[in-house]
């Protein structure tokens, strides 16, 4: 157990090693949700039908996204535990096949984006402005994201060694280089070509291009728990099932998402325009609280995978105990800002109007379920490292397509939209009573016996 004993996964006081490695990846998530805003800010300004192109695009995106994360969080929690197991053999074959799945993940988008964004865009207008800006972008967009799937799965290896300053190191070259170049490549700054919305999305893919060969680096020089070899590349089915047994209900999970989203813009759609676009412009605000949250269960899930491996349930008690208190302070200070600043908050989207007259109850009711979503995400990203990825689905689909959905479009027959905000509400108090339920079964059967309990 030469490992074990090395690394600060199974040695440092529990406190300072998840705020040690969770701060990096909450500053690098902070700056990609400014992104995001400074992003939407920028691609507005050239038109709104250049705003919608981009808009239309965002659901394939973000199935991208779920596709990387997922297999990541597999390849983390998989990779976690071998190490702490003292298996380095085993764990480089995890690292291995994880870049492999990143490969052909790409592979399947970018045939998509070749020949599927033109069509794409037929099924929602037939707005040129609209349909060919917007396959353009869409198409640069996956064609070129093989950086973006292999940065993250380069940083989930070099998470698992407790250096998750070179996690934000990667993501910030990406997030900035994707900033500058914005404006530069939209508008056609400093002698380059105006590019308009096609100029967005090669800002993006450069980015995510750089963040990867940022990380690739680093992982290179200073990863010495996990060596890469391009000749090691080579498919182990028993590694590819164990990364999916984890991974695949999380690329679900996350993909639902996009889901309630379609619904819930369904049912608020009924009331007005305004009322979605309040919807959306609350998903960038509260990216803002709620990423520093999942930065926190980013570094949880190596540590509890680490010590699961290592058989050492005291510091997997330890880590879960912290982990709620401090995803219960930043939930609070999330819910204290919200309810105070809400005119400020929308602002930053638009100056009065509907906007804030919708907006500033809707940021109010909807934030008093922050506390209990905090503790929902600790219990979710608990299951993942434990390797029971499919209550983390379960937990998904019941608390966004059970009951948030249900609860929106029979509060919408209220008449009154305010109503329907407390959906989100009722979604997570009643989620929350499914997780403790979960966590009451897995603590009993998989940390309390954890001492004779036999690994796969």
């Amino acid at each position: 157990m030469e490992i074990s004993e090395q690394n600060i996964m199974g040695t440092k006081p529990i406190t300072p090693l998840l705020l040690g490695m969770s701060f990096p990846i909450m500053i690098s998530m902070l700056v990609q949700a400014l992104y995001n805003v400074v992003d939407s800010i920028f691609v507005a300004r050239l038109s709104d039908a250049a705003l919608t192109a981009v808009s239309f695009a965002y659901p394939v995106q973000m199935l991208t996204i779920a596709v990387s994360v997922g297999t990541s969080v597999g390849v983390n929690a998989l990779l976690s535990r071998r190490l702490g197991e003292g298996n380095r053999a085993a764990a480089e074959k995890v690292a291995h096949n994880g870049i492999l799945l990143m490969f052909v993940s790409w592979a399947v988008f970018a045939v998509f984006g070749l020949f599927g964004s033109g069509l794409f865009f037929s099924f929602f207008t037939d707005n040129p402005a609209i349909a060919v800006d917007g396959a353009a972008y869409l198409r640069t967009c996956l064609v070129f994201s093989l950086g973006m799937f292999l940065q993250i799965c380069l940083e989930r290896l070099i998470q698992v060694t407790g250096r998750t300053v070179f996690q934000m190191l990667s993501q910030l070259s990406g997030a900035v280089a994707n900033i500058v170049l914005d404006p530069i490549l939209i508008f056609g700054l400093l002698g380059a070509p105006r590019m308009g919305v096609l100029g967005a999305a090669v800002a993006t893919v450069l980015g995510q291009t750089l963040g990867c060969i940022v990380c690739f680096v680093l992982n290179l020089k200073y990863n010495t728990e996990v060596r890469l070899h391009w000749r090691s590349l080579k498919f182990d089915p028993p590694s590819v099932r164990g990364i999916y047994d984890v991974g695949l209900p999380s690329i679900i999970m996350q993909s639902i998402g996009s889901v309630m989203n379609f619904g819930m813009n369904k049912i608020l759609i009924t009331f007005s325009e305004t009322a979605v676009s309040v919807l959306g412009v609350y998903f960038k605000l509260q990216s803002f609280v709620f990423m520093p949250g999942f930065g926190l269960t980013n570094a949880l899930v190596p540590i509890v995978g680490y010590n699961y491996g290592a058989r050492n349930k005291e510091r997997i008690k330890k880590s879960i105990k912290v982990s709620l208190v401090i995803m219960t302070i930043i939930m609070a200070v999330g819910t204290l800002i919200f309810q105070v600043f809400p005119g400020a908050l929308l602002s930053m989207f638009g100056s009065g109007g509907d906007l804030a007259r919708i907006g500033e109850p809707a940021l109010r009711i909807i934030s008093l379920s922050f506390l209990l979503a905090g503790v929902a995400i600790v219990f979710s990203s608990l299951f993942q490292a434990l390797g029971e990825g499919l209550l983390s689905l379960a937990m998904s689909v019941f608390r966004q397509l059970v009951v948030l959905l249900p609860a929106a479009w029979l509060l919408s027959f209220t008449g009154s939209l305010d109503a329907v905000w407390f959906s989100f509400f009722i979604a997570e108090a009643t989620s929350i009573l499914l997780a403790l339920g979960f966590f009451r079964h897995t603590y009993k059967n998989k940390i309390q016996k954890l001492d004779t309990l036999q690994f796969n």
